[in-house]
């Protein structure tokens, strides 16, 4: 059968074929029998096996056209994304803010965390810090604590990002995103939440979108 591969992502070495029959194929790297450059819109031929392809050859391989509507993309010049602790944290915070939608890897969710603890750490001691130095660092410095207030701004201005971030782990995980309602259950939320960040995501692609970048079979 012949095809054109629409999508192959060499960190996680596993990609999707449109066949002509209108079905999409899921492929990994060995099917290739040859050294084929896997581009979005590359010309196959392939052996059809319930959902998979195998014995994969293209027809060829300098072809960079795409399927109809989509526009044709090189591995080079595909983007990609900072994939650093401080990366996944300023990125969660920002444009993935009020996202709710598609998946977030272990990687991801820990990196949040990790970061945010350190941020919250660093405030809290730079308000005692102030509210020792507002009291002249007498026996009375602990009724101050104004100095604590930019750490309560951050993490009240952190929360929905942080909700947002575990829904998309959720759906990595091949669960709804509504049970991140048990989150807010005490002792349950902070254990549903280890284990969470424990469980690998859900391989190749389910309800809420493709297998984040960066996760390997």
């Amino acid at each position: 059968m012949q095809g054109a591969v629409l999508h192959y992502d060499k960190d996680q070495d596993y990609g999707y074929i449109n066949g002509v029959d209108g079905k999409r194929y899921f492929f990994v790297r060995n099917d290739v029998t040859q050294g084929a450059a896997l581009v979005s819109g590359t010309l196959v031929e392939f052996q059809p096996d319930d959902g998979t392809a195998h014995n994969i050859v293209a027809v060829n391989s300098t072809t960079t056209s795409s399927p109809p509507g989509q526009p044709g993309r090189t591995a080079e010049n595909q983007p990609t994304r900072p994939t650093g602790l401080w990366a996944y944290f300023g990125n969660t915070v920002s444009v993935n803010y009020f996202n709710f939608n598609g998946r977030a890897r272990r990687k991801e969710f820990w990196a949040f965390w990790l970061c945010f603890n350190l941020v919250l750490v660093a405030l809290l001691g730079f308000g005692i810090l102030v509210n020792l130095a507002i009291n002249g660092f007498g026996i009375n410095a602990g009724r101050t604590s104004i100095g604590l207030l930019p750490a309560a701004v951050f993490v009240l201005a952190f929360g929905l990002p942080w909700i947002a971030l575990t829904v998309r782990r959720l759906h990595d995980v091949g669960l709804s995103g509504w049970f991140v309602l048990l989150c807010f259950i005490p002792v349950i939320g902070g254990a549903g939440l280890l284990v969470l960040g424990l469980v690998p995501s859900h391989l190749g692609e389910n309800p809420w979108g493709r297998m984040p970048a960066g996760v390997r079979i």
